[in-house]
Parts: C-alpha cells; structure tokens; sequence
C-alpha cells in the first residue's frame, strides 16, 4: 500500500536532540565542555534526521 510519508524536520530535530541532550547534560555534570557538549548534541540530532529521511 502506498503510505504518504510527510516528515516533520522541526519535531524530529526536537526528539533527537532531546535524546542527545540527556547524555550530554550527563557529561556536562561530570565536568565536560558545556560548548562540546551542546555541539556534540547538535551533530547527534541533525545525523539523526538525515539517517531518519535517507531510511525512511
């Protein structure tokens, strides 16, 4: 069956970065960059949406 597949980047960027932010908060209180981790956190959730649109 043909399934219309509409991605919602802004709520997919959400979650991702949601999901990347708990383990980063987690390395920030253990005394890590808080700058690394947010950037750490940014590449987490745009490869997560660009992983989500090439699979999907």
């Amino acid at each position: 069956m043909y399934q219309n597949q509409k991605t919602d980047w802004l709520g997919s960027m959400v979650v991702a970065g949601l999901g990347a932010g708990i383990i980063t908060s987690f390395a920030v209180a253990q005394g890590q960059s808080p700058w690394l981790a947010l950037g750490i956190t940014l590449f987490a959730a745009i490869a997560a949406v660009l992983i989500e649109r090439e699979m999907g």
